[in-house]
């Protein structure tokens, strides 16, 4: 069972999530937030495999709640919810350790699958985003020369290439071990590697740099 915690100021949103995620039996909403202090505390109590933070929230915000979040219960996913006009917050959210990005307007089936994809380890975009959060770091000093990139890539095994391409294409360890004929706990070894050598802090950032090395169409 996945337990999620929900985290946004406003109910109906809050109600809506909590509405889709239950039509999937296996995810089960343990925590509701209205801000991002109590999200932190709910955390701290239930520990759930993924929060989904809201960006824009009283008392504590998404990014300072998801950075608290990965100081005190590292094991967490954190997803933000996003919207279209919120660009200038997605590499904050990277450094404070954003698992992915969904848009509050999803479809229902892509938010149930984000939040799957992020209890997996795998990287969580919307693919309606997905390219805008990438072309938005590309500004960022640690993914802004094609050079750089392919250079990080280059230091990786053969494999670890392998794993990394796939992880850009936001598949799970459990799908990547299937396509490369591994085993699950071969390919989570290979990503912790790969995260090490490439200086990225997790699987978002490694797959922004694939994009930015030509691994990946971008």
């Amino acid at each position: 069972m996945i337990r999620v915690l929900v985290a946004d100021d406003e109910a109906v949103l809050r109600a809506g999530v909590r509405a889709i995620l239950h039509t999937d039996p296996g995810i089960e909403v343990v925590a509701e937030a209205a801000d991002g202090r109590e999200a932190v505390e709910l955390a701290r109590a239930h520990r759930p495999d993924v929060a989904l933070l809201d960006i824009r929230m009283p008392r504590m915000d998404g990014l300072d709640a998801a950075a608290e979040l990965r100081r005190g219960l590292p094991s967490v996913a954190v997803v933000m919810l996003t919207t279209f006009d919120e660009d200038a917050f997605v590499a904050r959210a990277l450094e404070e350790g954003a698992s992915g990005f969904l848009l509050k307007a999803s479809d229902p089936r892509e938010l149930v699958a984000g939040v799957r994809a992020a209890a997996g380890g795998a990287a969580c975009l919307s693919p309606r985003i997905a390219r805008r959060v990438i072309s938005v770091l590309r500004g960022d000093r640690r993914f802004a020369r094609y050079e750089q990139a392919r250079a990080q890539v280059v230091a990786l095994t053969g494999r670890e290439r392998d794993v990394l391409a796939l992880l850009a294409e936001g598949l799970s360890n459990r799908q990547i071990a299937d396509r490369l004929f591994l085993s699950e706990g071969t390919v989570k070894g290979h990503v912790s590697a790969i995260l090490v050598r490439l200086g990225a802090d997790n699987r978002v950032q490694a797959a922004i740099i694939a994009y930015r090395a030509g691994m990946v169409d971008g």
